[in-house]
């Protein structure tokens, strides 16, 4: 069967014509106030969301439009004084991926682009050349750390390059790390700020929810030892790392804003692939139901001797028809009848959520000398592939959980409160920003319009530049709101979208 998943179908005309024609207006200094705070040193905390991460990697002129960046130059004008990055000066190539000892680190490519001329998302064709020993030791102004979860934050070590063969450190933090024992919210005090930004959070169930829930849920597990990558985040362990974090930064009386985490299931990542991908005819239906005849006959069985009710019965019948179908997925929390040779398949439904990476394998044989092992159809999709929507209600409460802490504590502390859950969800049906402009999340319509106007980057989670530029408007609202500033507000237009190249 032909995969027909049209998951990014790029109209050539106008794609090289989709950046803005005007150029950004000066704001004149000399009219702009701090209000009640002090800019001259400002230090952002965070993930990859803070370290301008975009396209699947941190790269050189990506990184020069983080939000924190664009913040200080906003800042500047109010006071702000310098504000410093990890250098990206050794990243020649403008490609992001790291090296290790000269060889390509795994999982640390380069960053994605479209390729005009094959009409898709693709690592750019270039040799990183990064060196992850190369190492700066220098704290910086950003202190955005991709990868980095709430208390890794505080954890010793994290920037150790001898903890990477055990995964106990992180490549982005060990190349500016101080010393190797130092910790990420050690370094960023260490600048003493004066005022600060802190998101802080998204990792701590983003890791569950992109592996289509293979982790655990460890709500009630204090022990952050015990916890794997794709685990999330016990809401208690969560409220204490982010009470210390808010101490430490406020320690020397600075003020700062924070920002509330947004739903990751609304993100293209989990939104772009249907659940219902799959084309059949009349003819492709029935064959394909007749592979599932004996398992569907095993659930009559099943119900017959009470091990299941009618309604898991319905649920778990596979059936085709002409038209678009839903894929085959096995599903976990199902009643367990594997004792009785009854595997625990149904098909997916509308509340569920396919993963980007699955439009690669829908429709594609999984045995290659066996036409029935299509995947998706003959061969059902695996956990890792789909977040269901059990899986998403995890996600949603230990999200509720951070939210409501990250509230709390920053009115115990006078902090503003820049609610990036409401802003970021304004993007599904269409943000419009003070240029007149309507922003969404969707590159992946198939029209050269959305190529232009979409603020998420091709890795499907995180922004790109015009993003980042209306998460920074975000932020300086609130902090004018809150302190009283006057800070110069943010036009997303004048920020650059997706990278096309006319070939790779």
């Amino acid at each position: 069967m032909k995969n027909n998943i049209k998951y990014l179908a790029v109209l050539a005309l106008g794609l090289f014509a989709c950046q803005p024609e005007f150029d950004n207006p000066i704001e004149q200094n000399g009219t702009y106030t701090s209000g009640s705070v002090d800019f001259s040193t400002y230090v952002a905390v965070g993930n990859s969301l803070t370290a301008g991460f975009m396209d699947g990697t941190v790269f050189r002129s990506g990184q020069q439009n983080s939000f924190p960046n664009i913040m200080a130059e906003k800042f500047a004008f109010a006071g702000g004084g310098t504000f410093t990055q990890p250098s990206y000066d050794d990243d020649v190539n403008d490609s992001g991926g790291f090296l290790l000892a000269g060889t390509p680190l795994p999982g640390f490519g380069t960053r994605l682009v479209i390729d005009a001329s094959q009409g898709g998302p693709e690592n750019l064709n270039v040799a990183p050349t990064m060196e992850l020993s190369n190492l700066q030791a220098t704290a910086y102004n950003n202190m955005g750390v991709p990868g980095a979860k709430s208390f890794h934050l505080g954890a010793p070590g994290y920037g150790d390059i001898t903890n990477l063969a055990v995964g106990a450190a992180n490549p982005y933090f060990v190349r500016h790390a101080t010393t190797p024992g130092t910790t990420v919210i050690g370094d960023a005090v260490s600048l003493n700020p004066t005022f600060f930004s802190l998101w802080i959070g998204n990792n701590d169930i983003l890791a569950y929810a992109t592996s289509g829930g293979a982790g655990e849920d460890q709500t009630g597990n204090p022990n952050v030892l015990s916890y794997g990558f794709n685990d999330i985040t016990d809401p208690g362990v969560f409220a204490f790392t982010y009470q210390g974090l808010i101490d430490a930064l406020t320690a020397n009386g600075a003020k700062g804003v924070v920002a509330t985490l947004p739903d990751v299931t609304s993100i293209p990542y989990f939104t772009t692939v249907p659940y219902n991908p799959i084309p059949m005819d009349a003819q492709t239906a029935a064959f394909a139901n007749g592979a599932y005849a004996q398992y569907n006959g095993g659930l009559q069985f099943a119900a017959g001797n009470g091990l299941i009710t009618a309604a898991e019965v319905a649920q778990r019948t596979i059936s085709f028809s002409a038209g678009q179908n839903a894929v085959v997925i096995i599903d976990e929390d199902l009643t367990n009848l594997t004792g009785f040779g009854i595997p625990s398949y149904r098909m997916a439904t509308v509340d569920d959520l396919l993963v980007l990476p699955s439009s690669a394998i829908i429709g594609t044989l999984a045995d290659p000398t066996n036409p029935a092992s299509i995947n998706g159809v003959g061969v059902p999709l695996a956990d890792n592939w789909v977040l269901t929507a059990t899986e998403i209600q995890l996600v949603r409460n230990a999200r509720t959980a951070y939210n409501n802490t990250i509230v709390a504590i920053a009115a115990a502390n006078d902090l503003a409160v820049a609610d990036m859950a409401v802003k970021l969800e304004e993007l599904v049906s269409g943000l419009r920003t003070a240029d007149g402009q309507i922003y969404t999340n969707n590159y992946f319509d198939g029209s050269s319009d959305a190529i232009s106007t979409t603020v998420f980057s091709l890795d499907g989670v995180h922004p790109n530049s015009r993003g980042y530029a209306i998460v920074a408007d975000e932020f300086i609202r609130v902090i004018n709101e809150k302190y009283g500033a006057d800070v110069p507000r943010v036009t997303a237009g004048y920020y650059p979208g997706v990278t096309v190249v006319p070939s790779n």
